[in-house]
């Protein structure tokens, strides 16, 4: 399909007449030989823009867009076509990089969403002028010389975009690009990224304007590229300003002998399906959206065929609601409708009906948002041979025909004020116009923030995992966001196992280790340690819960990192519900899986984000070593919600920080924790966590099992009822307890990490992998990896008896290194070195 889009005859009016002129300096395509378009191979500035003119003292003149389809027109076939033309050459730009797109309120929001799908980009954001309440702004920006100058940015939740993803900002021309920085300028105060790339069908810039944004991106420290259709200048002849303002008073709102009709339909639309990018679309909702858009097209066709059969149709979209209706009406047209497209706007544009000039009529109309009360504007809205925009192949329209007005609107337009007097149906069909209004829901963004659980809104979730069908806590304790693995044979000679692990022929969450059993000594021990720490752990559970509660409020949900952080999650939930003397709070609790190089459960995400506020969830872990949970929760929580899914918070709150890793923390001592001197036998009997592709498959949670046999050996409950009798001795010393945390100075050092790093270095240790700090992390070492040498601080610390009878049970040396950062270490034998 080859056509062209706008053709004026002749020397545009307000050059002839005023003196305003457009030159053309340069054209851009990435368009392939031979590929179907609805316009030219390269385009020139006069075919995409025309000369018009409005009454603001700060920019008396108007480029009238011949392919955006909004003061004018336009075959949407054609528009489509300009926009994706665009979004080729913003692919090009980003050599294959994920990139994120923002479109300006009002013109570029259908523009900027076209561009977002040509490239596939993760999500793409439009700038507002509507405040929504239910949402919260983002940042915000100002144009100078628009109509209506702040822009707000509403994406729901509200920092989904916040990442360093090259960010494409789109606009249907950059007149000197001072609202473009402006907005970069925001953006970048509030989230730094490294790269811009402004987009746009055309670029009028001056030299001036050209090292303005070299300077801006120098300022800032970063990349700042621009792409568009074709380049060029405007020349504005001295004393336009008022040469227009002198022009006789235009004519609004024609009145024919006979006024048209007036119709109603609502089309369907998912609740959970955003209908535009002013709270943001996603990757992940692009097939619904294009599966929402092709049902509600066959309800409008279906009306029009009933209603007004063999009539042609201009689709009018409303304000900031343009993709939606841009693709209604390209629906419309390849369905046999012959259909133009355009939107209407805020701006005062000079209306005057001469030959040449793109602005012919104009209707000005009451906004219908009950919260709006300057006036909305509409230009043309009629069929002429003038604005022909009309591809090849096209059957023609008789001008004698009158198309049907189809009205496009979202709930906030759907007001008394749109059919009243003065309003835009009021209006239009006293200018003898049928008029057909089609209501989209729109998305609350109180849904949206719900539903950003990615896939999970489309599709059934497993249910969670309860004792005593599951694992020995009680049910009211954990719900285990797990699968049942226990009849799968995972477990592996552990020698084998970590040579597979080592080489990199396994990962270790695809198989178990045969839990180590210690002796009938180590576990007395055990008891011994209990009764001695139950009112420190005690302290620390509730220092961190009232740490929490403080800075999070009352509304939680606490989610285990299955499993060091279940009965940590389990004893910060029995405190808050019966240990606090502020009142008591009884929250849920989850335990879901977390995996170092493979992420954290995604399915368990989703699940969490359908049944509560992303924002409630506060994940719970037992210790930091050297941080690398830490980190990879949250590398993981940012992938997740980049692919679609919703925001959490990536602050991890965990019983002891001795690595310096985390703000909310019980103690930043390497004490001993009893939950780490056992493997499943304190932890509910429930296994290490298993991700293993044979066993969990699409929709699934990451599994576990539980040992049922080891019954007669569980000291599970034991430790939770131990600890929790201690909360009334420790009550009357939390809340200085709490204090002395949030009086001291919590930014996380990672000072762990770099301790890790040296020793790794002075032992020759392949891998910082093979380096566990800490109490906890050692104890892990010597039950279920192999371990290889064992440093202490303190050769007989009471903290650490557990460790040399360890150590000493499996013939693992003990090295004493007084200016150890941490209280012992755990160094794993490196089975590849011979």
């Amino acid at each position: 399909m080859t056509g062209a889009a706008l053709e004026f005859v002749g020397i545009p009016w307000a050059t002839k007449t005023l003196g305003l002129q457009l030159h053309h300096e340069e054209s851009y395509s990435a368009i392939d030989a031979g590929q179907a378009s609805a316009l030219p191979a390269e385009l020139a500035i006069a075919e995409l823009i025309q000369p018009g003119l409005r009454r603001n003292p700060r920019r008396a003149h108007l480029l009238v867009s011949t392919v955006l389809g909004k003061h004018v027109p336009t075959d949407p076939r054609v528009v489509l076509d300009g926009a994706n033309r665009l979004g080729d050459l913003v692919r090009e730009l980003l050599r294959d990089r994920e990139a994120l797109v923002l479109g300006f309120a009002e013109t570029a929001t259908g523009l900027g969403h076209c561009v977002a799908a040509r490239i596939g980009a993760v999500g793409y954001l439009h700038s507002t002028r509507r405040d929504v309440a239910e949402a919260q702004t983002l940042t915000g920006f100002e144009e100078g010389h628009s109509h209506a100058t702040s822009h707000l940015l509403q994406p729901v939740p509200a920092d989904i975009f916040v990442n360093d993803l090259p960010l494409v900002l789109v606009d249907d021309e950059i007149s000197t690009g001072a609202t473009a920085l402006d907005a970069i300028r925001a953006l970048h105060a509030f989230s730094p990224r490294s790269h811009y790339l402004l987009a746009s069908l055309v670029d009028m810039r001056l030299a001036a304007d050209r090292i303005a944004f070299d300077e801006a991106a120098a300022e800032l420290g970063v990349s700042i590229e621009t792409v568009c259709l074709a380049s060029g200048r405007t020349v504005l002849p001295d004393g336009l300003v008022d040469a227009v303002a002198e022009l006789p008073e235009p004519e609004l709102n024609p009145v024919a002998a006979q006024r048209g009709s007036f119709e109603r339909i609502e089309l369907p639309w998912p609740a959970t399906v955003p209908e535009g990018g002013r709270h943001g679309i996603l990757r992940a909702d692009l097939t619904a959206f294009d599966a929402a858009v092709g049902a509600a097209h066959e309800v409008l066709r279906s009306r029009l065929e009933l209603a007004f059969p063999g009539r042609p149709v201009i689709v009018l979209a409303h304000e900031e609601l343009m993709y939606l209706p841009l693709r209604l009406a390209a629906e419309l047209a390849d369905s046999g409708t012959p259909t133009r497209y355009q939107t209407t706007t805020r701006s005062p544009a000079y209306v005057l009906d001469e030959p040449g000039y793109p602005l012919r009529r104009g209707f000005r109309f009451t906004a219908p948002e009950s919260d709006q009360e300057a006036p909305r504007y509409l230009y043309n809205a009629h069929w002429t041979a003038e604005f022909s925009g009309q591809p090849d192949g096209a059957a023609p329209v008789a001008e004698s025909v009158d198309p049907v007005l189809v009205v496009v609107i979202d709930p906030p337009a759907d007001t008394a004020a749109l059919v009243a007097d003065g309003g835009l149906v009021d209006v239009l069909t006293a200018s003898g116009a049928d008029v057909l209004v089609a209501v989209i829901p729109g998305a609350d963004p109180r849904a949206l923030h719900a539903a950003r659980g990615g896939a999970a809104v489309a599709r059934a979730l497993p249910e969670p995992l309860h004792g005593p069908e599951f694992g020995s806590y009680a049910a009211e304790d954990v719900s285990w966001l797990l699968k049942d693995l226990s009849d799968v044979d995972l477990e592996a000679d552990v020698a084998e196992r970590e040579r597979r692990i080592q080489s990199g022929a396994a990962h270790y969450a695809e198989s178990l280790p045969i839990e180590y059993q210690p002796d009938a000594a180590y576990r007395s021990l055990f008891d011994e340690v209990l009764a001695d720490s139950a009112e420190r752990l005690a302290l620390a559970v509730a220092t961190v819960a009232e740490l929490v509660v403080a800075e999070r409020g009352d509304d939680i949900v606490l989610v285990s990192l299955a499993r060091a952080g279940t009965p940590i999650g389990i004893l910060m939930r029995r405190w808050l519900r019966s240990g606090r003397a502020a009142g008591s709070l009884d929250v849920p609790h989850y335990a879901v899986s977390i995996v170092r190089d493979r992420g954290i459960d995604a399915v368990a995400l989703d699940y969490l984000a359908r049944h509560h506020d992303p924002a409630s969830i506060v994940f719970v872990d037992g210790w930091t070593g050297k941080g690398a949970i830490t980190r990879e929760l949250t590398e993981a929580l940012d992938a997740y919600h980049t692919a679609g899914g919703a925001r959490f918070n990536d602050e991890l709150a965990v019983l002891a920080d001795p690595g310096h890793c985390v703000r909310t923390y019980g103690t930043r001592d390497d004490f001993l924790i009893a939950s780490a001197c056992l493997n499943s036998t304190v932890s509910g009997l429930v296994s290490r966590t298993v991700l293993n592709d044979t066993l969990i498959g699409p929709g699934e949670f990451h599994g576990a099992k539980y040992y049922r046999e080891l019954a007669d050996d569980d000291v599970s409950q034991r430790l939770i009822d131990t600890v929790t009798a201690a909360f009334d001795a420790v009550r009357a010393r939390v809340p200085a307890a709490v204090a002395a945390v949030r009086d001291s100075d919590r930014t996380p050092t990672w000072a762990g990490w770099a301790s890790v790093e040296q020793v790794r270095a002075e032992y020759g240790v392949a891998s910082v992998n093979f380096v566990k700090p800490g109490v906890g992390e050692t104890t892990r070492v010597l039950l279920r990896r192999m371990p290889w040498l064992v440093l202490v601080r303190d050769a007989e610390a009471p903290e650490h008896a557990h460790i040399r009878l360890l150590a000493a049970a499996r013939g693992v040396p003990v090295e004493v290194v007084p200016d150890l950062a941490y209280s012992c270490m755990g160094l794993i034998k490196d089975v590849q070195q011979p």
